[in-house]
């Protein structure tokens, strides 16, 4: 939806970042999007969300806003050289958190993947490009298209149908239900990242070798099957936690659950009866 550059602001001499509507998408829909991301975005102040500066309009009329420069790697990236278990896990929770503040504030982001987090230079960890973004008090934000399932690549965010990445993406939201989409779309979205992050692949994502072509899920018909995590990857210890809940080890595949309400009932019963030493437990087993 838009291109962003690394600036300069003269008058307070320090870098920023300028989200620009391209040059080749100047219509009215695609700038009021921009208008409404700068908007939600600075409704959200947390250390995990970058600030918006400014919004403004170009001498050739496309709209901008400026923002934060932020200064590091991708998540999928960063988890090229893998960090061990417990910071993979820190960094997961890292992520959760700007999640839980939107949802606190009725915003759901709908596009969480590995490559709209940034992991900076000092450990900072951010949740970027909300351009998807939905306020639960919005019955349809421009843009939307209900009931036209899209088939878009295995990482690319796609417009104008329906709005997110397939790799990533609740089922509900793959199949145009958008109506029924909210914060439990966001949960899948974050199980499938936590899925990425035990064993460097998305959730239903098949692989033969370095150069067969990859297989996801985008559509209306049963997605395939999800690999326990460990079968991918034998490095994730089990159980995570001794006094863990036998599961809360299958939290990645929970949080991945076909339904809404599963995703939201299952999460529960995972977590409920260990309450706050999840966390605790899951880093330090994992040291």
């Amino acid at each position: 939806m838009g291109v962003v550059y690394a600036a300069r602001e003269r008058e307070l001499e320090r870098d920023v970042a300028l989200k620009v509507v391209g040059a080749e998408r100047t219509d009215p829909e695609t700038t009021a999007r921009l208008r409404r991301e700068a908007r939600i975005i600075a409704h959200l102040e947390h250390p995990g969300i970058v600030p918006v500066h400014d919004v403004g309009t170009l001498p050739d009329g496309r709209v901008f806003y400026g923002m934060k420069l932020v200064s590091g790697k991708r998540l999928d990236v960063q988890v090229r050289d893998p960090p061990s278990l417990g910071e993979r896990l820190r960094l997961f929770l890292r992520i959760c958190e700007p999640v839980a503040f939107a949802h606190a504030h009725g915003v759901i982001h709908r596009d969480l993947k590995p490559e709209n987090v940034m992991v900076g230079s000092f450990g900072e960890v951010l949740v970027m490009d909300w351009g998807v973004a939905k306020h639960r008090e919005e019955e349809r934000p421009v843009g939307d298209r209900a009931d036209a399932p899209l088939p878009a690549g295995e990482h690319d965010t796609a417009h104008g149908t329906v709005l997110g990445t397939p790799a990533y993406m609740a089922p509900e939201q793959a199949r145009g239900e958008l109506d029924r989409v909210d914060a439990r779309a966001d949960v899948y979205s974050l199980g499938a990242i936590l899925y990425f992050l035990l064993t460097g692949r998305a959730p239903g994502r098949t692989k033969a070798g370095p150069d067969e072509p990859t297989r996801t899920w985008a559509g209306p018909s049963r997605p395939p099957a999800i690999e326990p995590p460990r079968r991918l990857a034998p490095h994730v210890p089990r159980p995570l936690g001794p006094r863990l809940p036998r599961d809360a080890n299958r939290a990645p595949l929970r949080g991945a659950h076909l339904t809404a309400r599963g995703r939201a009932s299952k999460g529960r019963r995972a977590t409920g009866k260990s309450g706050g030493d999840v966390d605790k437990l899951s880093l330090e087993e994992s040291e």
